[in-house]
C-alpha cells in the first residue's frame, strides 16, 4: 500500500517528466531522458536521467534530492532578458588577486544562476583595444559565455551558436 501512495507524491513534488530540459548548476543544460527505478544498496530509488549533450555525459539525480542538488527547471524568458540586462552594464572587476577572483567567478558559474553567469561575461568579456587576457581568464569567459548561451538556445527554441551570437551582439553594443 505504500508503494503507489509514494510514486504519486513524487510525481507531484517533482514535475519534470521526460524530455523536459533542465539545469544542473554544475553542468549546465541537459534534457531528462527517463526516470527510472533502480535498486541500490537495498534501496529503491526513482531517478531522473538527464543527458547532457555538450559533455556527452549522463548524469542520474535521485527523485528525492532532485531540489537539494540544486537541479531546477529552465529559466523564465524574464530572468533571460534580466540577464541580458546585466550583460549591457558597466563590468566590475575587484582588486582582488586573480586566484580570488578566479574562484569567485567559478563559483557563480556553478551557481546555475543565468545573472550571475552574465556578470561572469560581462566582466571578463574583452573588446578590441583592450589587453589581452590570460589564459586561466580566457578559460573561465569561455565557459560562462557557453553556459549562458546554452540556456539561452534551449529558453528561445534556436541552436547554441544563434544564442552566442545573440550574446555577442549584445556584448559589442555596449562597447
Amino acid at each position: 500500500m505504500a508503494k503507489p501512495k509514494k510514486a504519486p507524491v513524487k510525481a507531484k513534488e517533482f514535475a519534470f517528466e521526460k524530455g523536459d530540459f533542465v539545469v544542473y548548476p554544475t553542468h549546465g543544460v541537459g534534457r531528462v531522458i527517463d526516470i527510472e527505478a533502480k535498486e541500490i544498496a537495498g534501496h529503491k530509488l526513482d531517478l531522473f536521467v538527464i543527458s547532457f549533450e555538450q559533455e556527452r555525459m549522463m548524469l542520474r539525480v535521485p527523485v528525492a534530492k532532485a531540489k537539494i542538488s540544486g537541479l531546477r527547471k529552465l529559466s523564465s524568458r524574464k530572468i533571460m532578458e534580466s540577464a541580458l540586462v546585466t550583460l549591457k552594464g558597466r563590468s566590475r572587476v575587484s582588486r582582488a588577486m586573480w586566484n580570488r577572483r578566479a574562484q569567485e567567478y567559478e563559483a557563480k558559474i556553478n551557481s546555475g544562476d543565468p545573472v550571475s553567469i552574465a556578470e561572469v561575461v560581462r566582466d571578463l568579456h574583452r573588446n578590441a583595444g583592450q589587453p589581452d587576457q590570460s589564459y586561466s581568464e580566457r578559460q573561465i569567459y569561455e565557459a560562462a559565455l557557453d553556459r549562458l548561451a546554452r540556456e539561452l538556445a534551449a529558453v528561445e527554441r534556436i541552436d547554441k551558436d544563434l544564442a552566442t551570437q545573440k550574446l555577442n551582439s549584445v556584448l559589442q553594443k555596449v562597447a
